[in-house]
């Protein structure tokens, strides 16, 4: 391959020409999931260097997997910096490297103690060398370019995810070497019926939404036949989850969002996938067999937790409340240094203000919601103590009230990276969230696209909601003492809003009419009568009486 000259810098940020290999220096400060900063060279005109490891788990299918070999043995990408990794992945009769392969290719087993995609991908995985991962489907026949089109992007910055293009067709009578001649041509197209094929659905909302720059949740496409990202982001986002059976390129997408990356699709890295997909074949199964893992780990799908009710593995929002706040001054946990202190802290009750805290963001109109409570937990002795007139009184108290809720959790600290949940609040604890404020702060940031929504309150203090793949991409571009919140402003955008925003005024409850007033006992009944009710005369028959009973009523408040 030839290298092309550097073009001119462009605007802060840019990045184009000849890549090299991207390192932390080299990561534009990309907004929302629009990568316009970075310009891919063309093919064939730059020199790669980074090394890939392809992934193919398999289980079955011999012959699919022989002409996706072959495609691979005719790429475009070096193929000293390409190893093949095959992980059957309990193939009957096991699975055989055929002839017509690249020149690093090796067959491996799927590690003990598991089955699936996913396990096999992680296996696999694990034993790669290259600096990035490419994930491939076991019945792909790639073009010569594949590999070359999404390695280039990650020439460019280490935190993008690649995504290939692919049709789907009925699988024709081929051999391997007629794969590898036609593809090494630059004929992919020759060897099937190409307006027979079944377009990928994916590939309509990529080219809908700008090819995902104008995507809000972008890792809904990123499916798994064909996929590519760095090999380190991999591990850090924990591989693939074994036990989602269907769906786990959705479910690993979503964990890959989370994390700050930048999803990028290359029409230019095509692909034949052979056989008809499978919503063709069976649509309703697909779409219910893939709904309850994605319901429970991916909060971002509304769509599938209308129950209200129930508990779901991934919440939607965390709120963090610091109950040491909730002491006099903010000073936190008195020692027994500080009797006089905590004293005052056990009268002010800050077990009940936590409590009204907890319920509120727990029975708001957002049911799926979990609380954090900050405090000085371990610093409590279990062994003997004193109770009425512990130190940690209060502490104590809000300890035992909510250590057996599984919708609470008690920290010392707040984790540093909420994610895999989407939303983080934090907010004051004497400020409990109305029915609807946590709802209405987190389509705030929705409908506007933005990081970061701090609620100002009327007495200068505020409450932040964080989006966590904002948060975690400015963690990823910050330099050395950077405010993170200045990364997300320019990366996503900052909302800074008044409570009233969030907090609307409570309406006046209805008043209850008022009790009846006595009337004198030197005044007539009629004296307090309406005019247009006039009352019965004293001297008409039973008015003693009526008196009398309406002194009771007016008595008893009624």
């Amino acid at each position: 391959m030839s290298v092309s000259p550097r073009t001119s810098p462009g605007p802060p940020g840019h990045v184009q020409g000849n890549p090299t290999t991207a390192g932390p220096g080299d990561r534009p400060r990309i907004r929302h999931n629009d990568y316009s900063p970075l310009v891919p060279p063309p093919l064939g005109a730059w020199s790669p260097e980074l090394r890939v490891s392809v992934v193919i788990p398999a289980h079955g299918g011999q012959h699919r997997l022989d002409l996706t070999l072959a495609a691979l043995a005719a790429q475009t990408y070096p193929a000293g910096l390409m190893e093949v990794i095959v992980v059957d992945d309990g193939s009957e009769p096991p699975l055989r490297l055929p002839e017509t392969r690249p020149q690093n290719t090796r067959l491996v087993p799927a590690a003990a103690g598991g089955w699936g995609i996913a396990h096999a991908l992680n296996t696999g995985a694990r034993l790669a060398e290259g600096e990035i991962i490419q994930r491939l489907d076991a019945d792909m026949v790639t073009s010569r370019e594949h590999i070359e089109a999404l390695m280039r992007w990650h020439h460019l910055t280490d935190y993008v995810v690649t995504i290939g293009a692919k049709v789907f067709v009925e699988e024709p009578a081929l051999t391997s070497a007629q794969v590898r001649e036609a593809v090494g041509a630059g004929n992919l197209d020759s060897l099937f019926d190409m307006a027979a094929a079944i377009p990928s659905s994916t590939e309509a909302t990529i080219r809908r939404l700008d090819g995902l720059r104008a995507s809000k949740n972008p890792y809904h496409v990123c499916t798994g036949p064909t996929v590519s990202l760095r090999r380190a982001l991999f591990h850090e986002a924990g591989g693939l989850d074994p036990a989602v059976l269907r769906g786990e390129d959705t479910e690993f997408a979503y964990r890959l969002a989370m994390r700050g990356v930048v999803f990028v699709p290359d029409m230019e890295a095509r692909a034949v996938h052979l056989g008809i997909p499978a919503q063709r074949v069976d649509t309703e199964a697909t779409v219910r067999v893939v709904a309850p893992y994605l319901a429970h780990r991916v909060p971002l799908r509304r769509d599938l937790r209308k129950e209200r009710g129930r508990r779901w593995l991934i919440p939607y929002a965390e709120v963090v409340l610091d109950v040491r706040r909730a002491e006099p001054g903010g000073r936190g946990h008195s020692g027994p240094d500080r009797k006089e202190d905590s004293d005052s802290a056990a009268r002010t009750q800050a077990e009940p203000k936590v409590r009204a805290a907890v319920g509120a963001a727990l029975g708001g109109s957002l049911p799926d919601v979990v609380v954090t409570l900050l405090g000085p937990w371990s610093a409590l002795p279990e062994g003997r103590h004193r109770v009425l007139d512990d130190p940690g009184f209060e502490a104590r108290l809000i300890r035992e009230q909510f250590r057996h809720d599984d919708a609470v959790r008690l920290a010392e600290e707040a984790a540093p990276d909420p994610a895999p949940v989407p939303f983080r609040y934090t907010g004051p604890v004497d400020v409990p969230l109305a029915r609807r404020s946590l709802e209405l702060m987190i389509k705030n940031l929705n409908d506007t696209r933005a990081g970061l929504l701090v609620v100002e309150f009327p007495d200068g203090r505020a409450a932040r909601l964080e989006r966590t793949d904002a948060t975690n991409r400015a963690r990823l571009l910050a330099g050395p003492g950077e405010d993170l919140d200045d990364v997300i402003e320019q990366t996503h955008g900052v909302r800074r809003c008044p409570s009233s925003d969030f907090w609307p005024p409570e309406k006046p409850k209805p008043q209850p009419p008022p009790a009846a007033t006595a009337p004198s006992p030197d005044l007539p009944s009629s004296a307090t009568t309406p005019p247009d009710r006039p009352g019965p005369s004293p001297t008409s028959p039973g008015a003693p009486e009526k008196l009398v009973k309406r002194l009771r009523t007016a008595l008893r408040g009624r």
